[in-house]
């Protein structure tokens, strides 16, 4: 076909994640960042900053784990079963955030216990969504069309090194949101954070992009043979640029530039995701069109994605521009 369907399911998948990373990362970057703000009205704008979006943001999660499971079944049951531990903590961790940013207002007398539940479930969430992408990149052994590995074949120095570094990149959305966000005190506080942990996500870029380099695939030919080395050196070198950018607009006190730039580098970083590992869907082992449904199904369902997208993203843009501005310390119950 010269419309590959197998190719405009995977570009689909991969923006629903995306979408999913830039809303759901910075709420749960203010879940991890939840205990450095003072009990009280701190605290609050921080939590009213994302109540009214939050729960939408993680439909692009199911969005994008549907579609894996209809669109790549046989890459969704390798990949569940080489990565259940790591899923399940992560959908608890989301289950605990979701219980404990409701009930920490309607049961105040406990909500000491709440918040901490909110940050650790963040914390375990994010850290979570790294080790899978670590664990991806690292390799999936797979024998005959199903997962020939063990049971912690993904707990490795790597995958807990990206699991660490999506933790510190979640916590400075959280941070330059909250700069957008509030005013104040908070706002301030918000500004002291951002320098320290936007220096950690370079680390963590610089850290991971090394020691991808070093796995046992060859990510490193991708990277450094010529002549696709000038393009791909595009990628650092734009991430240098919009690091710089992004301490100068700290220094001028802008407040949403932070938050775009730092989207920016996330943005970098996932489209070297996508130089390293297309076109596999689990690396070494299959690629988009060896996990592939049939070209019946993927037209059926991509006659569904091409109505339901438009209207996720319709009542997303809408909701956030309801909500726009700055917000209070109030309640928002």
């Amino acid at each position: 076909m010269v419309f590959d369907l197998t190719v405009a399911w995977a570009l689909l998948i991969l923006f629903a994640v995306f979408a999913y990373v830039v809303m759901d990362g910075f709420d749960l970057g203010i879940g991890i960042l939840f205990p450095v703000f003072p009990v009280g009205r701190e605290r609050d704008q921080a939590i009213n900053s994302i109540a009214p979006v939050w729960d939408g943001n993680e439909t692009w999660l199911v969005l994008g784990g549907g579609g894996l499971m209809a669109a790549f079944p046989l890459a969704y049951g390798v990949v569940l079963t080489a990565l259940y531990p790591p899923i399940i903590a992560m959908l608890l961790g989301l289950v605990f955030r979701g219980v404990a940013f409701e009930a920490r207002w309607r049961d105040p007398a406990h909500r000491a216990g709440w918040d901490l539940a909110f940050t650790v479930g963040s914390t375990v969430a994010a850290f979570s969504q790294g080790v899978i992408l670590g664990a991806l990149l690292q390799g999936i052994a797979v024998d005959e069309r199903a997962y020939a590995g063990g049971w912690l074949d993904w707990l490795t120095p790597f995958s807990l090194l990206t699991g660490a570094s999506v933790v510190v990149g979640y916590a400075l959305l959280g941070a330059t949101w909250l700069i957008w966000k509030t005013e104040g005190v908070a706002q301030a506080h918000a500004f002291r954070l951002a320098p320290r942990l936007g220096l950690g996500l370079l680390a963590g870029i610089v850290a991971v992009s090394l020691a991808t380099l070093g796995l046992e695939y060859d990510y490193h030919r991708r990277w450094t043979q010529y002549p696709v080395v000038l393009l791909t050196a595009q990628v650092p070198l734009l991430t240098a640029i919009l690091g710089y950018g992004f301490w100068r607009a700290l220094r001028r006190r802008r407040e949403l530039a932070p938050f775009l730039l730092t989207l920016g580098l996330f943005l970098l970083t996932f489209l070297g995701l996508c130089i390293s590992m297309f076109p596999y869907v689990v690396p070494r082992a299959l690629t988009i069109w060896d996990a592939a449904a049939p070209d019946a199904s993927l037209g059926f369902m991509l006659v569904g994605a091409v109505v339901l997208i438009p209207v996720i993203l319709a009542y997303t843009g809408w909701a956030y521009w309801v909500f726009r501005g700055k917000v209070g310390h109030e309640g928002y119950h």
